[in-house]
């Protein structure tokens, strides 16, 4: 026996639980809360180009939730074959209830519930299209048909499509970003790395993606002043790990090497810092591009960093910059115009025995300044600034 979804369509908006502009994270985190309604849940990606391309969530048998390549968010909301009672579906729209399952959508229906549309294949409304064919999401992202529709008042609606309003504009990319909407605001819009120095984070707000704008700068920012900032932590995990000190240039002590450092992580920001449990001081950052299929993705929400260079002079404002979109190679040359420095092999799923995945490994590069953690294949996953 199936649940119900009893689910209400909001064009332009979302559907049910879904809100367009939502982070892949927060509706992952969601649906891992969810297992009852929607058990199965597949991950459709690029393996090579993962930090640039769309995400899609196939939750069988009636979702497909696209996200946007670059900041992650739910771009598009497709329902499908609305008549599998496994589990069955009741939609409705405002008041009034357009779907239950038990008898098909028609298109008759649609029409008196939303009003008269322009001719093409599909019925289309601002926010919201109604299609006849069975095609997956990609084909109803295509833009505007010329053709009319033929046959009959019965004519069976076999997909809905929610997007923002203005999607369907013929000079709007389909697999694009979202425009800015309330649910965004107080999310990091962009993460500015600062060599030796720190990272300057832009949010959203509702006058745009960089309405008020916080630098943690290392060797300086409390933890006092990230706790007013960004607020209480998700966790607070004290430093047990200290076998990378070994690679250290600097001799440290028996005492040095008892640490009480501590790491700050905000999951649902990105970022972790580790803060010095002597002078609660910041002195590293690491910053996460949650990549599919890397053995962090989902652990944190997407943080868009970005790697700032020198500036030519003092009156250049825009100096040169690298993303996580880019390849490590490029990144690489950035930082060092010479050969890539000898890496070091990471398991993340070495003590984990219920992982696993295609590439569970990663390599560690380390330059002046900046340690960058890259998968197989050449996406740069995480950065840690010291």
């Amino acid at each position: 026996m199936f649940s119900t979804l009893d689910l209400d369509i909001r064009p332009g908006s979302g559907v049910g639980s879904f809100e367009l502009g939502s982070s892949m994270w927060s509706v992952i985190s969601m649906l891992r809360a969810m297992q009852h309604l929607f058990p199965q849940v597949e991950v459709k990606f690029d393996p090579d180009n993962a930090s640039t391309t769309p995400v899609i969530l196939h939750l069988r048998p009636h979702f497909d939730l696209l996200f946007s390549p670059y900041h992650q968010r739910l771009h598009t909301i497709c329902l499908r074959k609305l008549r599998d009672p496994h589990p069955p579906l009741n939609l409705r729209y405002k008041e009034s209830v357009i779907c239950t399952g038990e008898e098909p959508l028609i298109k008759v229906q649609i029409s008196r519930t939303f009003g008269p549309t322009y001719p093409g294949d599909e019925l289309k409304y601002p926010g919201v299209w109604f299609s006849f064919d069975d095609d997956t999401i990609n084909e109803g992202l295509k833009g505007n048909s010329s053709h009319t529709i033929t046959g009959d008042r019965s004519k069976e609606v076999k997909r809905i499509i929610v997007t923002q309003k203005g999607a369907q504009d013929g000079d709007h990319d389909p697999l694009g970003e979202v425009t800015l909407c309330p649910i965004m605001y107080g999310d990091i819009s962009r993460a500015v790395i600062k060599i030796h120095n720190g990272v300057l984070l832009h949010f959203y707000g509702p006058s745009g993606p960089s309405v008020s704008s916080l630098h943690v700068r290392l060797g300086e920012t409390t933890a006092q002043a990230l706790n007013l900032d960004l607020g209480v932590p998700s966790r607070v995990h004290y430093k047990e790990d200290e076998r990378m000190a070994i690679h250290s240039p600097k001799p440290q002590s028996d005492e040095e090497n008892q640490s009480t450092d501590y790491f700050w992580n905000y999951f649902s920001h990105g970022i972790d810092f580790l803060i010095s449990g002597q002078t609660h001081i910041v002195r590293k950052i690491i910053l996460h591009s949650n990549v599919p299929g890397s053995p962090l993705f989902q652990r944190y929400k997407r943080c868009p960093w970005e790697l700032e260079g020198k500036p030519e002079d003092d009156e250049d404002d825009s100096p040169p910059r690298m993303r996580f979109t880019d390849k490590f190679e490029a990144i690489s040359h950035f930082l060092s115009p010479r050969d890539p420095p000898p890496s070091m092999v990471h398991d993340r799923t070495e003590y984990e025995d219920t992982i696993t995945l295609p590439s569970a490994t990663s390599r560690l590069y380390g330059y002046d300044g900046v340690i960058l953690e890259v998968n197989e294949a050449s996406q740069v996953v995480a950065v840690m600034l010291f």
